[in-house]
């Protein structure tokens, strides 16, 4: 492994929620505004997810006030990237949402996944 490698390995982080794109996620961002910093949360669906090692990246949207939509991308492995909490798990059959931004309302839900739950289903063994 060459030096450039082993430095970007440092460089990731250990825990990374697994996420794919329709998922609704909190990213919970460092904000520096002068000499203070603060901890933001945005809150969105993903509709493009970019894996590719410490360049991993992801775009969060999310309907602001008045109907705007708001798009903001997110460097994964970024030191000022606090976590990402998944709240809600969605199907989908595309690898990219773009086609979300031309929908408002209702027209622009996904739908639910299901969790597999198999300790749950499967008979208790006496």
């Amino acid at each position: 492994m060459n030096l450039v490698q082993s430095l970007q390995n440092q460089q990731l982080k250990d825990k990374v929620p697994e996420m794919n794109p329709g998922d609704t996620v909190r990213v919970h961002s460092r904000i520096v505004e002068g000499d203070r910093e603060r901890v933001q949360v945005f809150q969105g669906t993903i509709i493009r997810l970019r894996r590719g090692g410490v360049n991993a990246n992801f775009t969060v949207r999310r309907i602001a006030s008045d109907g705007i939509g708001v798009e903001r991308t997110f460097l994964l492995h970024s030191p000022r990237v606090e976590k990402v909490e998944i709240v809600r798990r969605a199907h989908t059959r595309r690898a990219q949402l773009y086609y979300l931004r031309g929908r408002t309302g209702k027209a622009a839900r996904l739908k639910g996944r299901r969790e597999e739950q198999a300790q749950a289903t499967a008979p208790a063994q006496e």
